[in-house]
């Protein structure tokens, strides 16, 4: 029988106690991760940019990002309304997940060194100043709202072409009121009244860098136009919403709200 002497056994306890510290800390760091995210915008004038864009995200870009352990990408396009006139300035969002801002900033460098991704995407990167695939392309970086802190992949099951993507801008006319508005999402309830009422969000962000700023942005889901339109009358009608929005502390934080209806392509993760 092995006997441990009271030195042995108080070296054990700090150990221990060591080892509880640092799996805490570790459980804490865990937790306040937040997922970091860009959206690109390609703005393209023709349907031949178009059909380039389409064939060099869908057989380049994303299984690039594939192979890199960057999943679940969104490609989506503006639903257009039946009678609206024909657009003049074509859109396509990329809604990129990464795990921390540093896997942002390293991956242009990982792509270059992507040997695949440079043949399969060879007439979207090497194309001529005067044959270009695009007008220019718009880049916004968000951080994770604390109490949305990790996206989530939509739970929908209509074809593709029918679903809803909103994606909504909601700028404050100052910094101090648009983090007052970010407040009534996290600690105010507004992501919890979201979540209760099903509108299968895919994520909340704070807008860090971008062209609307000080502004957050988030995005909802529904199956077609008429899911979406029966979830937003139950939001107004919700008397958690209306004594929220009636509180003397989250008054005037909302100046504008930019707000787009998108579907994913075919060749999109979501």
């Amino acid at each position: 029988m092995k006997f441990f002497t009271k030195s042995s056994i108080t070296a054990l306890r700090i150990s221990c106690t060591t080892l509880i510290i640092a799996l805490s800390l570790s459980s804490i760091a865990f937790a306040a991760q937040r997922d970091f995210y860009q959206f690109k915008v390609y703005h393209l004038k023709t349907k031949d940019q178009e059909a380039r864009l389409d064939i060099f995200l869908e057989k380049a870009y994303l299984p690039a990002l594939h192979r890199l352990g960057i999943n679940n990408v969104g490609v989506f396009k503006p639903i257009i309304a039946p009678n609206a006139p024909a657009p003049t300035d074509f859109l396509v969002y990329v809604f990129i997940p990464f795990k921390s801002s540093n896997e942002f900033f390293k991956l242009d460098k990982k792509l270059l060194a992507d040997k695949q991704f440079a043949l399969d995407g060879k007439d979207y990167l090497d194309a001529p100043y005067n044959n270009v695939p695009y007008t220019r392309i718009e880049s916004i970086l968000l951080s994770a709202f604390t109490e949305a802190p990790i996206f989530n992949l939509p739970n929908l099951n209509s074809p593709k072409s029918e679903r809803v993507y909103e994606l909504r801008s909601y700028e404050g006319p100052t910094e101090k009121l648009y983090l007052n508005k970010v407040d009534m999402f996290n600690r105010g309830g507004e992501v919890t009244l979201f979540k209760r009422l099903g509108f299968n969000a895919v994520f909340y962000a704070e807008v860090i860098s971008g062209g609307q700023m000080p502004n957050l942005m988030y995005m909802t889901t529904f199956e077609n136009k008429a899911s979406r339109d029966e979830h937003w009358k139950a939001f107004s009608a919700d008397e958690y919403w209306k004594k929220l929005v009636a509180m003397p502390e989250y008054q005037h934080n909302v100046s504008k709200n930019d707000t787009r209806f998108l579907y994913p392509t075919d060749y999109s993760d979501m």
